[in-house]
C-alpha cells in the first residue's frame, strides 16, 4: 500500500484523511502495548481526493520508507511540511514489516519469523517498484492496482527529474541503498538510520545526503561512520539534544497525547521520546527536511543547513 500527498485546492467537500486505517491502527497500539481502543483514531490536515493545485510547473516528488516493524504514516508530519510546499510524496508500506490495511479490509501486520524478515535491501528493492510506478503516474497513466479514480490533476504532474527520499531507521538504510542502485534519486535523507546491511554500503556516493542521528551516531556506530566516508557529495549530519531513536517521527507528538489516559509515568513518556520537548521537535521535523529537499531539488538558498540556527538551539552539526 501506499499514499499520495500533494498540494490541494478546493478540498472543502472532501473527506479528511485519518491518520492510519482503523484495523491497522489497533493492531499497531496494541504491539506498542497500548489497548486498541485507547484513543480516537487521529486524522490529519489532508483531504482524500482532493484536486491537485499547482501553480507553475510540474511537482517534485519525495518518497519515504519506515521503519521496522512500523508503517507509511509514521512521519505525517514532515509528509505535510512538504506537501504544503509543492511536493508530491508517496509513503509505502513495505508489507509484512508494516502495519498495513488493503481496500478489501485485509490486515498485514510485521512477521515475527525470523526467517522471513525483511531486510534494507528488500525495502529498497519495494522503492525501486515504487519509483516505476511513480514514473507511470507521471505519465498519465494510473498505476492503482485496482483501476481506481485517481484525485483531478495528479497525472502527469509530477517531476521525474527532481525525486528525494527520506527514511526512518531501517528505512534510512534503505534510502541509501536506493541511492546507491538508482539515479533517480538526486537527494537522500536518513532519519537515524543504522545503515546496516548485507552486504556492507561500500559504494561512493556523489549525490547530497543528509544524516539526522539520535542513538545511530558516527561516533556510536562503525556502520554510519563508514557510510559517512563514502559520502563525495553534499553532505550534512546534525543532531538534536535530548532526541531519541523515535523522535524523528509522529510519536514524538500523538505519544505524550495518551499518556494521560493510560497513566504512563514520566520515566515511561521519556522512554517514547526522550528529553526533547514535542513541539520543539515537531518545529525541527518541519524545517530541516524542508531546508533539505528544498536546496537540493529545487536549488533553493538554504541558511537554515549552513550552521547552528539561534531559532533551533537543541540542533548540533555533528563536523
Amino acid at each position: 500500500m501506499a499514499s499520495v500527498w500533494y498540494p490541494a485546492g478546493n478540498v472543502w467537500r472532501y473527506p479528511l484523511a485519518r491518520w492510519m486505517p482503523p484495523a491497522a491502527l489497533r493492531a499497531y497500539l496494541v504491539s506498542g502495548g497500548f489497548e486498541a481502543d485507547v484513543a480516537a483514531a487521529p486524522v490529519t490536515a489532508g483531504h482524500e481526493g482532493a484536486p491537485v493545485r499547482r501553480t507553475g510547473g510540474r511537482l517534485p516528488i519525495v518518497v519515504f520508507s519506515h521503519g521496522a516493524h512500523d508503517h507509511r504514516s509514521d512521519t505525517t508530519i514532515v509528509v505535510q511540511e512538504l506537501a504544503s510546499h509543492g511536493y508530491v510524496v508517496v509513503t509505502v508500506d513495505h508489507t509484512y514489516d508494516a502495519f498495513s490495511e488493503f481496500p478489501d479490509g485485509r490486515l498485514t501486520v510485521p512477521s515475527l519469523d525470523p526467517n522471513n524478515a525483511l531486510v534494507p535491501s528488500d525495502f529498497a528493492t519495494d522503492m525501486r517498484f515504487v519509483l516505476d510506478r511513480i514514473e507511470d503516474l507521471a505519465a498519465g497513466h494510473n498505476p492503482d492496482v485496482e483501476h481506481r479514480s485517481l484525485p483531478p490533476g495528479l497525472c502527469g504532474a509530477l517531476d521525474l527529474h527532481r525525486i528525494g527520499m527520506f527514511g526512518w531507521s531501517k528505512g534510512g538504510t534503505a534510502t541509501a541503498l536506493v541511492m546507491n542502485e538508482d539515479q533517480r534519486v538526486r537527494a537522500g535523507l536518513s532519519f537515524d538510520g543504522p545503515m546496516q546491511s548485507d552486504p556492507p554500503i561500500s559504494t561512493d556516493l556523489d549525490r547530497p545526503f543528509m544524516l539526522m542521528t539520535a542513538v545511530f551516531t558516527r561516533a556510536a556506530e562503525p556502520s554510519v561512520a563508514d557510510f559517512w566516508s563514502h559520502l563525495r557529495g553534499w553532505r550534512l549530519n546534525v543532531q538534536a539534544a535530548g532526541a531519541v531513536h523515535s523522535s524523528y517521527g509522529d510519536t514524538q507528538v500523538l505519544v505524550p497525547q495518551l499518556a494521560d489516559a493510560v497513566g504512563m509515568s514520566d520515566e515511561e513518556l521519556r522512554g517514547w521520546i526522550g528529553t526533547l520537548d514535542p513541539t520543539r521537535a515537531m518545529r525541527i521535523q518541519q524545517a530541516y527536511p524542508l531546508a533539505f529537499f528544498e536546496l537540493h531539488l529545487r536549488g533553493r538558498r538554504a541558511p537554515l543547513l549552513d550552521g547552528p540556527s539561534a531559532a533551533f538551539p537543541e540542533v548540533t552539526f555533528v563536523p
